[in-house]
This record gives C-alpha cells, sequence and structure tokens, in this order.
C-alpha cells in the first residue's frame, strides 16, 4: 500500500521595496509580511498539516517567511536551502521535489511566483477540490499556502498527480 504524502506550497510573504539599493534576493518582508507568516504557522498547526521537511529558497524574505512560520510550529522542522529555487520554474521545482526522500511524508516548499503558482496549478489533478482550485485560479497571492495529498512516492510526481485540497490567502485567515 502506497503512503499518502502531502505537499504544502507556501509562497513568501510580502517583501518590502523600501530600499532600491538592496538586489531583488536581498529584500526583506514589509511590516505586512512579518504578520502574515506568522499567522500562516499557526493556522499550519491549528490544522495539523505539520511538515517534516522544509525546502527553501535562500533569497532573505523566503528565509524570513520560513523562520516565522517555523517559530509556530510545534516542533523543530529541518530545512535544507536550494539556491534553486530563488527564480526556479514550475519545471525547476518539480525536479527538485522528484528527489525528495521518500522517507519524509510531509514537505514543505517555501519560494517564489510565477514557479510556485504555475506548479499548483500543474500538480492539480482529479480529485482536487473545486474551490481551492477556485481560489488558485482567482490569485496566488504573498503567503498563500497550496495543500496536496499525493498517493506516490516522490519520484512519480508528475502533472496531474496530485489532489489539491486546500488553497489558503492570509485574508481568508483572518
Amino acid at each position: 500500500m502506497a503512503t499518502t504524502r502531502q505537499l504544502l506550497l507556501l509562497r513568501h510573504a510580502k517583501s518590502s521595496w523600501d530600499d532600491s539599493d538592496l538586489t531583488d534576493f536581498d529584500r526583506p518582508l514589509s511590516g505586512r509580511g512579518l504578520k502574515t507568516a506568522p499567522l500562516i504557522g499557526r493556522e499550519l498547526s491549528r490544522r495539523g498539516w505539520l511538515p517534516r521537511m522544509a525546502l527553501v529558497s535562500p533569497a532573505l524574505r523566503t528565509r524570513d517567511t520560513w523562520r516565522l512560520v517555523a517559530a509556530e510550529l510545534p516542533a523543530k522542522v529541518p530545512a535544507e536551502f536550494f539556491r534553486a529555487l530563488y527564480d526556479a520554474s514550475a519545471g525547476d521545482i518539480l525536479d527538485l521535489l522528484r528527489q525528495a526522500d521518500n522517507s519524509t511524508a510531509n514537505l514543505l516548499v517555501v519560494g517564489h511566483n510565477p514557479g510556485l503558482e504555475e506548479l499548483a496549478r500543474l500538480l492539480s489533478g482529479p480529485g482536487s477540490k473545486t474551490s481551492a482550485l477556485q481560489t488558485l485560479t482567482e490569485k496566488f497571492p504573498t503567503a498563500a499556502l497550496a495543500r496536496f495529498v499525493i498517493n506516490h512516492d516522490w519520484s512519480a510526481l508528475a502533472p496531474g498527480s496530485a489532489e489539491l485540497t486546500h488553497c489558503l490567502r492570509p485574508k481568508d485567515l483572518v
């Protein structure tokens, strides 16, 4: 019997554009981002959607999003930082996920658009909830979270092979 896996795709929280001297990679979170990232962490805890591993882009805004989310989880979650997640396409992220260790049943990816949103749409297959698909189609804003259930090994992850169960936006949680 195949192990059921959970994939969480989290777009980084709102970043600041206040300092024009900073590179895109070095942009910090804005005030709004500093508020919404912990909100997502609390929601993950409340729902019991607890990752066992986080794959995180090393950009400052994604690292800070992860730090604030992780602080709200009931247990420490290891994180790996992959330069390939910065400015990654949906295909790049999919390739990284296919290499995940099958002993890790619950994975969280903290990354960027457009790749993360495109991947969420690409993975959504039969059994996906209509309301979650509709929310994903409307907008996948900063700090949005897409949750998938997967009934096969990570290496078999392919377009249409996951069930989108939820698409949460910060505005839906306040």
